[in-house]
């Protein structure tokens, strides 16, 4: 169980690497919300074949790798988290698609291999946009973003909501492992007879530590004035569109839906054709 208190605890490490001063951090929340939406949306919209006119965007992701300043280690680790899942989806196409889609050297690669290979490379893109949005961007200020943008109040809240308890539950879970181990001196883990109460006491237990955590933050303000804690920074200058926001947007824009409608593998081969 202290395992998963790790993983939590890597996850909201991202919040610090939010945190810095950094040029792409000050990048208006709601500029990059949208062209991360825009991106994922376009990376979706290619066919499971064609992996070759999706190479292209993995310059996206190694660009702002370096101008975010994350880790790149940690950052393919989450990355490929999705690997295992795209795996139990698209294995079966393996298997049944096996004619041929083109040679590489003496290896026949069929379009279930391609295919396969073509939904974990845009699982893989798609997270990294997102966890990009989530290394340069601090939670108060996507939520501030989301409400600006006119998203339901209930999604935000649950947004928020879920975000924090992760933790919490997290913590909880901990502890009662803890407690059952030290209870049950030989037991190398939760018995099957016990799994029962454990989890219905970890159910009472998480719901009463966040019935103490929402009576904290209501006392603290949550959910006056129209919104949560974030509610004020909507009100503020700070995520006013100016005009250097519009350029980003639409420069980055055009940049992303480029490849999408001009074949970049194509126009290279044409090129080396041509000249070599």
């Amino acid at each position: 169980m202290s395992g998963i208190t790790e993983k939590v605890s890597q996850i909201y490490s991202f919040e610090e690497y939010a945190a810095r001063d950094l040029e792409v951090n000050r990048i208006n929340p709601i500029v990059k919300i949208g062209l991360v939406f825009l991106f994922i949306c376009v990376i979706v919209s290619f066919s499971r074949y064609q992996f070759f006119e999706l190479v292209p965007y993995i310059f996206f992701p190694m660009i702002l790798l370096a101008v975010a300043e994350l880790p790149a280690g940690m950052f393919l680790k989450r990355t490929s988290i999705v690997i295992p899942f795209c795996l139990f989806a698209g294995i079966s196409n393996v298997i049944i698609e096996q004619s041929p889609a083109f040679m590489i050297g003496s290896f026949n690669v069929s379009f279930g291999l391609l295919s396969l290979v073509t939904i974990i490379f845009k699982a893989m893109l798609c997270v990294a946009a997102v966890l990009f949005l989530v290394g340069t961007t601090p939670f108060t200020q996507l939520s501030a973003a989301l409400r600006r943008m006119h998203i339901p109040q209930i999604v935000i809240t649950l947004f928020e909501m879920t975000y924090r308890y992760i933790g919490t539950l997290a913590e909880e879970t901990s502890d009662m492992y803890t407690a059952y181990l030290l209870r049950s001196q030989r037991a190398k883990g939760i018995r099957m007879k016990d799994m029962g109460s454990f989890v219905g006491q970890l159910l009472i237990r998480s719901s009463d530590r966040a019935e103490r955590v929402y009576a904290a933050m209501k006392l603290r303000g949550y959910g006056m004035s129209g919104g949560g804690a974030s509610a004020g920074l909507t009100r503020g200058s700070a995520l006013k569109m100016t005009g250097r926001d519009w350029a980003i947007l639409f420069i980055m824009a055009a940049l992303i839906l480029l490849p999408r409608f001009v074949s970049i593998p194509a126009l290279y081969m044409q090129f080396v054709e041509r000249f070599f």
